[in-house]
């Protein structure tokens, strides 16, 4: 388990979360992306102002490490989250 915590807001849409990992200002997409897609995600766009992912949700994941979670199902962003924290930017 991680010392890091999270803040997730739905985004206006209702149907997206956006989670911003506290204490996380920059990250590197490379690594961050490739743990994603290690997770069973397929990447779809890559670039230097984010990479966007395919799997149980679509992910938008930004250099500052704010991931974008296209879901509706909350329990699902959260668990997704979880995972952006502790192993996807938390390890």
């Amino acid at each position: 388990m991680t010392d890091k915590s999270f803040v997730m807001e739905m985004c206006g849409n209702k149907s997206a979360w956006q989670i911003a990992v506290e204490g996380i200002a920059k990250i590197d997409l490379e690594v961050v992306g490739n743990k994603i897609e290690a997770a069973g995600y397929t990447i779809g766009i890559r670039t230097r102002l984010a990479w966007t992912f395919s799997g149980p949700a679509d992910l938008t994941l930004y250099p500052s490490g704010k991931l974008l979670v296209k879901t509706k199902d909350r329990e699902l962003a959260a668990a997704i989250a979880e995972a952006h924290v502790t192993t996807w930017v938390g390890a």
